[in-house]
């Protein structure tokens, strides 16, 4: 009791966090023998399985020795068994800011999530990774937006259609103000999210194909995506004005949930038509 009100007045939440961790192991399961006095992992095996110094890690529980790096701290999570909501407190009690998404956020959603989708037969909705690949979709945004389902999945990137897809382009009532609100947003996102490869891979292709996006993102500007209204223009139902707004995924950093609310009675029966 005294070490946990130690770690408390001295505010090192961190200490305490990697303390209760490691106390709520199961030596036994993990390969280590012996008699105990106190539960779970000795220091010096916590520190055997992250591959670390005894002396390093006993640091870190003390509050001593300065800020991990993130090698350090997935190496932590790994050793003491995190879940990916102890991995992110781990990192924001560290550093100050959740880690880069290890999940494979390209290969789709939760069944979860595609129900709360669709669920919402007359507001389209997206869910795009932190580069703006689409991996969730309801029915309302491939009737009213873009059919992802028919596009490869290389092909489903928000950015990469509005620089080098025509249809999309054309389906813009403002393309330049459009386009600018994409890159500035794109810029800050990512960079907001750690993406580094998917990032760069993107920026190069649409560079080498699109003088105008080239243009913009020379321009460094950076915005964040909130919530706005857009219009744009269906080849079937003709112009569509909607209220779009932008909401994080709990527990996955590496996700955004995009939500297109028809902005009027108007616009909400031209979804209707499109959607009945």
């Amino acid at each position: 009791m005294t070490d946990r009100l130690d770690i408390i007045d001295n505010g090192n939440r961190l200490g305490l966090f990697l303390k209760d961790r490691r106390q709520r192991l199961d030596p036994a399961a993990l390969g280590f023998g012996g008699r105990r006095r106190t539960p779970g992992l000795r220091r010096e095996e916590v520190a055997q399985r992250a591959h670390i110094s005894t002396t390093w890690y006993t640091w870190l529980e003390q509050g001593r020795g300065g800020a991990p790096s993130p090698r350090v701290l997935d190496s932590l999570a790994d050793a003491l068994m995190m879940t990916e909501a102890e991995r992110e407190h781990l990192f924001v009690l560290s550093i100050g800011r959740p880690p880069k998404a290890r999940a494979a956020a390209r290969d789709g959603i939760s069944w979860r999530l595609q129900r709360f989708l669709d669920a919402m037969p007359l507001i389209p909705a997206t869910v795009a990774t932190s580069t703006w690949d689409i991996i969730g979709w309801n029915r309302a945004a491939q009737l009213a937006l873009t059919d992802y389902e028919v596009l490869p999945p290389g092909e489903r990137n928000i950015l990469l259609r509005m620089f080098l897809d025509p249809a999309t382009r054309a389906a813009q009532s403002d393309w330049e103000s459009v386009a600018r609100f994409l890159v500035a947003t794109f810029r800050a996102e990512t960079a907001r999210a750690g993406e580094d490869s998917r990032a760069e891979e993107i920026v190069a292709e649409i560079s080498e194909k699109s003088s105008d996006f080239a243009r913009m993102w020379t321009e460094n500007d950076v915005q964040t995506t909130g919530e706005g209204a857009k219009t744009i223009r269906h080849a079937v139902v003709g112009e569509i004005t909607f209220e779009f707004s932008s909401f994080a995924i709990d527990g996955r950093p590496d996700l955004r949930l995009m939500v297109y609310n028809p902005a009027g009675e108007a616009d909400l029966e031209k979804i209707c038509k499109l959607c009945g």
